[in-house]
């Protein structure tokens, strides 16, 4: 048996601990500064609040001022499960925390941004903690169409492991394989990442089509806009392949469980969607934002606003063609410049 520590008592880092159950593991969950209610009604009934389940017996929950004497009692493997909003926050937990390596798995989505680059977090991460520890930590991330609620439901659920370190990966793959948790390695960390980002970004656009259907005059068949949808999906994955291949990744990755099946689930239903559907029914993103989604984290808005200048930069020096990404540059100018969605589909067969 082997003890698995989960920075991140949200969703995704709690249904993780279903698997580590499955395997036989000794699990602590650990909250954030943000989840102290969420981490005392674990403590209290064993149901996670926000899953609606009850977490295994192996899972023992704390707050995250407890933290570091956890990791002093030993870890195999460190979850991270925070937003990636909150990754500054963890990397400076896990630097006062870590006196010697442990292998991290990294269940958050994001990009770091600097300038006209973008990398990926678990780039980032690794960087951050060698520079300030003096010490290598192995970071693998985790990508693919997982919804937490099915996953912690024991429902068959397939997702990509990704890592510059094969040890690593085989590490946690070891420790997490079961037979409803289905594991496949990539080694292209940049096209992996780079897909478990943007398929929230692109979801936005997709999800017009609902929208747009929902605001249009009903016609004579009652036809809806699959067909819309679809033309939308598919120049998703187009941009998706500039973007990752522009930045080092493999084309060959979009098409796999990291892009094209992250996308798929994603578009099924959650709060991207959902901010879509109002952008297609014609309302400004601060409109939407405001009158239907306050209190909501929509994860692909939350990156257009931080990626949207850096992207608008890469198309005026030349690194990505603006000509051949309509829907990225629709999306960029409904979020972060607050205009109706508007998608040039003129420039989706321009090819």
């Amino acid at each position: 048996m082997a003890r698995i520590v989960v920075l991140g008592a949200g969703v995704m880092g709690s249904a993780m601990s279903v698997p580590a159950d499955a395997r036989g593991h000794d699990i602590r969950l650990v909250g954030t500064h943000l989840d102290t209610q969420i981490v005392e009604a674990i403590m209290a009934t064993r149901v996670h609040p926000t899953l609606g389940m009850t977490l295994p017996d192996s899972v023992r929950a704390y707050q995250w001022t407890e933290f570091g004497a956890i990791l002093d009692e030993g870890a195999d493997l460190i979850i991270i499960g925070v937003s990636s909003a909150g990754v500054e926050w963890a990397i400076d937990r896990l630097v006062v925390a870590l006196s010697a390596p442990v292998p991290i798995l990294m269940v958050t989505k994001g990009l770091a941004i600097e300038d006209t680059t973008l990398s990926s977090l678990p780039a980032h991460v690794s960087n951050a903690l060698e520079e300030r520890l003096g010490f290598a930590v192995p970071i693998v991330a985790v990508a693919g169409p997982a919804i937490a609620g099915e996953q912690a439901a024991r429902r068959d659920t397939s997702v990509v492991f990704t890592g510059v370190d094969d040890d690593a990966i085989d590490h946690a793959m070891a420790m997490l394989r079961t037979p409803f948790y289905h594991v496949r390695r990539s080694m292209d960390v940049v096209g992996v990442e780079f897909c478990a980002a943007f398929k929230n970004f692109f979801a936005l656009g997709i999800g017009t089509a609902s929208g747009r259907c929902e605001a249009s005059i009903p016609v004579e068949n009652g036809a809806k806009m699959h067909n819309v949808a679809a033309g939308l999906f598919a120049q998703a994955l187009s941009e998706m392949r500039l973007l990752v291949t522009a930045h080092g990744g493999e084309a060959e990755t979009v098409g796999g469980l990291a892009g094209t099946g992250d996308l798929y689930v994603t578009c099924m239903a959650g709060r991207n969607t959902k901010m879509g559907r109002l952008l297609g029914t014609g309302l400004t993103y601060s409109q939407a934002k405001t009158e239907h989604m306050t209190d909501d984290t929509v994860e692909g808005a939350d990156l257009a606003l931080s990626v949207g200048p850096a992207l608008n930069r890469m198309f005026s020096t030349g690194q990505l063609d603006r000509d051949a990404m309509p829907m990225t540059t629709a999306i960029i100018d409904a979020v972060c410049d607050d205009r109706v969605f508007a998608a040039d589909w003129t420039r989706f067969h321009a090819a």
